[in-house]
């Protein structure tokens, strides 16, 4: 099965395996617990995109932002949202933040990693074992291997890097698509020492939020990224070198130089 809709401003695909009584790659799923799991997985993006956009005025993000929500009033999910906000706000030394100041409370950069992380644990727990969900070129997936290509950051039709993942997910924050959209907090201005970043880890939430976080801290938010734990990075930065770690689970790098971050 697979499937793309337009949700919270972005592509997002799933496809899903072994739907089949022919498909060979292990164990099959009924199509129509395929189907369900996959109208869930939309139903709850687009929830998602309801209750916490910052650009949908009655959202609880924004009532929130607008001090109209106080914390005893938020929902489970907000709370952890605004501690994972804090954490990495913290790990960063303000780099990373969600409150920047003229832009108002914006926690983006953790609600599209934490939601599609959700969506992947809710097809795993409908019994769909082989998956690839793709939320704006962020992937997580389940039952692999699976091969996802990196993105070139300045040549749209090629990839500066190929990787291989059974089970996880990997994030890239990058320039290309957005621009200098990506602020330093500590300063206030766009972060430019890096033209990508892509972060492996096993969960979206964390691959997503530490390739963002890293972003923003500039060339030193590479060694930052790949000392976190189950962390494994593949940047380039705008002298358009490249380094990534020993563990980074590349099959391929037709298109730039390697050198160990």
């Amino acid at each position: 099965m697979h499937r793309v809709e337009q949700v919270m401003g972005f592509p997002v695909s799933l496809r899903i395996d072994g739907t089949e009584a022919t498909d060979d790659m292990g164990p099959g799923v009924d199509p129509g617990v395929g189907s369900e799991a996959g109208d869930a997985v939309f139903a709850w993006l687009r929830e998602v995109d309801e209750r916490f956009s910052p650009f949908k005025a009655g959202s609880e993000v924004s009532r929130y932002g607008r001090g109209e929500l106080p914390v005893s009033r938020l929902s489970a999910d907000l709370v952890e949202i605004l501690g994972l906000c804090e954490r990495y706000r913290v790990a960063t030394g303000g780099a990373f933040d969600a409150r920047l100041p003229g832009r108002g409370f914006d926690p983006c950069a953790i609600v599209k990693g934490w939601s599609v992380q959700r969506a992947a644990e809710r097809l795993a727990a409908a019994g769909v074992g082989r998956f690839c969900l793709n939320a704006g070129g962020d992937v997580v997936v389940g039952g692999g291997p699976w091969r996802v290509g990196i993105r070139h950051p300045e040549i749209a039709d090629k990839v500066c890097a190929v990787l291989e993942l059974t089970d996880g997910a990997v994030a890239t924050s990058a320039r290309y698509e957005r621009g200098d959209h990506i602020l330093d907090g500590r300063t206030g201005l766009a972060a430019t020492g890096l033209l990508s970043v892509s972060v492996v880890a096993p969960t979206l939430t964390e691959a997503d939020a530490v390739a963002t976080a890293a972003f923003a801290m500039g060339t030193e938010g590479v060694a930052w990224a790949a000392g976190r734990p189950g962390c494994e990075v593949h940047a380039v930065d705008a002298g358009r070198s490249v380094v990534r770690t020993a563990g980074f689970p590349s099959i391929g790098f037709p298109s730039a130089e390697v050198r160990a971050a």
